[in-house]
């Protein structure tokens, strides 16, 4: 997508470095990923949780939210885990009362992954501290910045999800 200079003419996306390489925000995202992933570390092994629990409950709670129904499959599949893998995944947070496995009345075969209140409280207090931070670095842009970065990051989301799935199938 071309942007306007001041000048009102449109000039093209930014490219790489002047160095060759990747573009300084390419170079921000990989930090803000880094970062995201040592905040969560260190914040889930206070509460005796893994990086990849903490990312089922957010499957679960996404799915959740669009009223989708989540079974072990789709566990499997949007966390890229082995059957074994994830069974033992389901099991630790059955055990440790983050959810609980609930049969559809329709097909009782089906096993549904459902949240507890628990998962919900200790969420809160694994990743309020980061919101709060972030809502507080929000507050010093204003409603079109945002909506230009909220743009931008779902493109990014778009272009990684892309990227995985070139990745899989060659």
């Amino acid at each position: 997508m071309a942007v306007n200079d001041p000048s009102g003419a449109p000039t093209p996306p930014p490219g790489p470095a002047p160095n060759g390489g990747p573009h300084p925000l390419v170079r921000l995202l990989q930090e803000f990923t880094l970062e995201a992933n040592r905040y969560v570390d260190a914040a889930g092994g206070r509460k005796d949780m893994h990086r990849t629990d903490l990312n089922a409950l957010a499957v679960i709670m996404r799915h959740t939210a669009k009223g989708s129904v989540v079974t072990p499959g789709v566990l499997r599949k949007e966390l890229n885990l082995s059957s074994p893998a994830t069974t033992a995944l389901i099991d630790r947070l059955d055990s440790s009362g983050h959810v609980v496995r609930e049969r559809q009345s329709s097909d009782r075969r089906q096993v549904q992954l459902k949240m507890t209140p628990k998962a919900y409280q200790e969420g809160g207090a694994i990743f309020g501290p980061l919101a709060r931070q972030m809502g507080t670095a929000m507050a010093n842009f204003s409603e079109e910045e945002l909506e230009t970065v909220s743009r931008f990051m779902t493109a990014m989301v778009e272009a990684t999800v892309a990227a995985r799935e070139e990745s899989s199938a060659g």
